[in-house]
């Protein structure tokens, strides 16, 4: 299932992240893991924010991916199931009178 992850990262913890090398090294691992199809880095609410767009195979994968931002960065982590063009246009047809 196409999801999305929004990770918001506490400032001071991740402050401390980034002085010891472990947000890059979170983030690197976690893209490796996800291979996102994309991936996103902004502020939002005056926090260091990450979108990625990645494949959920397994529910049992949402402890692996979740516990190091919650862990190291003090974050407050997000899932949402998406949809592409092709999902909604599927989706819409189905529901569609015949």
């Amino acid at each position: 299932m196409r999801m999305l992850l929004k990770v918001q990262m506490d400032t001071p913890a991740s402050n401390e992240a980034i002085k010891q090398g472990r947000l890059l090294e979170t983030m690197e691992s976690t893209l490796k893991e996800l291979s996102p199809e994309a991936a996103y880095f902004t502020v939002e609410d005056g926090c260091r924010t990450g979108y990625m767009f990645f494949d959920l195979e397994d529910p049992s994968q949402l402890p692996k991916i979740s516990e190091p931002f919650f862990m190291q960065m003090g974050a407050k982590v997000h899932y949402s199931p998406v949809m592409n063009p092709d999902d909604l246009r599927k989706g819409l047809s189905a529901i569609m009178p015949s």
